[in-house]
């Protein structure tokens, strides 16, 4: 029985997941703590901040990362060290523009007059230093993922999140700081693992070297493509947030009102998140060798699997929503528990059509057909925008901005199975077949 549980402790879905979780559960635990220890404004300010740097650091890392998965799956050692170094010094370059950018922007507006408040004014100042310090585990968490080495991944992780936690947890009991001072602390926490992989040479800092003209020029010429996917994705998510954000009504208290259900619909999104890391390189391997149906097995069972995973946790969450947000955000949110109810139930919708729109994803990338997936989010982000737009200047409700993530992530499905098609016949049965299958057969999988 033990040699059974240290085996499914080794296999590459569960350490996946397993990191994924541990990433959620002191995130989930560092959201809750936020909550409670800030005004409602001043969090909503906050999770601004976030969004915003998460945005652009899908930016950053959308040049390199998936390439990175890609490129660096090869056995060969000295083309996997190019890469690696290739990646990285994209990378740094990518920091250098960014912060020209932001600085120089924020100076200008400043001269002018021009008010910056905010999470916007907590973005401008402080994203380029946060863009530098993390730029060293990101890249070497898409060096590992080639490898499926998740192990080491788990641990970056636990460098990343754990101190920061720690932090928000001695806060709260003890030392009662405010935004600033939480700010710095999040610094420090992305400082620490680029210091450890530093250490490791897992970066690729020490392998910059070895970057060649032609493997950063295959990098950003498959990069130009995942980069507009990562933020088309990013926009999908950060949109609503940002524009929120803007309205006059709805503002910081907006944005923290609808962070809440959001964080919860993120933990229903753990086990996708994990399980398409680990399919993505599974597809790639089937795609290069030509094991056509190799390939679809793979992504049928996958999207299928979690697909009816989803369905009894969104059950769940739809009739418990009340007691999920009481936990998540504290009795200080309970004078809009109705909107936050609304809002969260309209989400547990959209976490049951997540995987269809995820792994069509995945297999357009794993197929190289990655300009296909950057023309499916591009036109789901525009809808998205356009939607948010109406939602909040015309409509001006959080659930009317609920409703328009659900009705873009179908036209993602649609557009996504249409593009598939033209280069892999699949067949939506199959997913169901294969999902059941995948449950009836659960221990060949570990």
């Amino acid at each position: 029985m033990l040699k059974k549980i240290l085996k499914i402790g080794r296999e590459k879905n569960m350490l996946s997941l397993t990191t994924s979780l541990v990433s959620a559960i002191f995130g989930l635990a560092g959201f809750m703590l936020l909550t409670r220890s800030l005004d409602i404004d001043i969090f909503g300010d906050w999770v601004l901040f976030v969004t915003l740097a998460s945005f652009l650091d899908m930016l950053r890392f959308g040049l390199t990362s998936t390439a990175l998965v890609r490129f660096a799956s090869t056995d060969n050692i000295s083309e996997r060290e190019s890469y690696l170094g290739a990646s990285y010094k994209i990378g740094l370059y990518a920091v250098g523009v960014i912060s020209f950018l932001l600085w120089s922007g924020f100076l200008i507006m400043s001269s002018s007059d021009i008010n910056i408040t905010g999470g916007y004014r907590l973005f401008a100042i402080w994203y380029p230093l946060l863009s530098l310090l993390n730029l060293s585990w990101n890249n070497s968490i898409s060096y590992l993922q080639a490898h499926q080495d998740f192990k080491r991944i788990l641990y970056i992780r636990l460098f990343s999140v754990l101190p920061f936690f720690l932090f928000l947890l001695l806060n709260f009991i003890w030392l009662k700081l405010g935004i600033k001072e939480i700010l710095y602390a999040f610094l420090i926490s992305n400082l620490l693992p680029s210091i450890f992989v530093f250490v490791k040479h897992w970066d690729g800092l020490s392998h910059i070297k070895k970057a060649t003209k032609e493997s950063i020029d295959k990098m950003l010429n498959f990069g130009k493509f995942s980069m507009g996917t990562l933020i088309g994705s990013s926009l999908l998510r950060s949109a609503d947030t940002i524009i929120i954000g803007m309205s006059p009504i709805l503002g910081s208290v907006g944005v923290a009102l609808y962070a809440i259900p959001l964080k919860l619909i993120d933990l229903l999104a753990i086990p996708l998140r994990s399980f398409s890391i680990t399919a993505y390189p599974k597809m790639s391997k089937k795609s290069i060798d030509g094991d056509i149906e190799g390939f679809k097995k793979i992504f049928y069972t996958y999207s299928g699997a979690i697909t009816l995973l989803f369905i009894p946790l969104a059950i769940f969450c739809y009739f418990f929503a009340e007691q999920l947000i009481i936990i998540l955000g504290g009795s200080g949110y309970s004078d809009n528990m109705t909107t936050l109810i609304n809002v969260f139930r309209i989400f547990v919708v959209y976490s049951i059509l997540l995987p269809a729109d995820r792994f069509t994803g995945v297999a357009l990338d794993s197929i190289n057909r990655p300009k296909f997936n950057f023309y499916k989010v591009l036109v789901m982000a525009s809808a998205n925008v356009i939607g948010d737009l109406i939602a909040v200047f015309w409509i001006g409700s959080l659930e009317s901005v609920a409703i328009v993530t659900v009705l873009f992530t179908i036209i993602g499905i649609i557009l996504g199975y249409i593009y598939l098609n033209k280069f892999v016949p699949v067949k939506v049965s199959n997913i169901f077949y294969e999902g059941v299958n995948f449950f009836k057969n659960i221990r060949q999988y570990i």
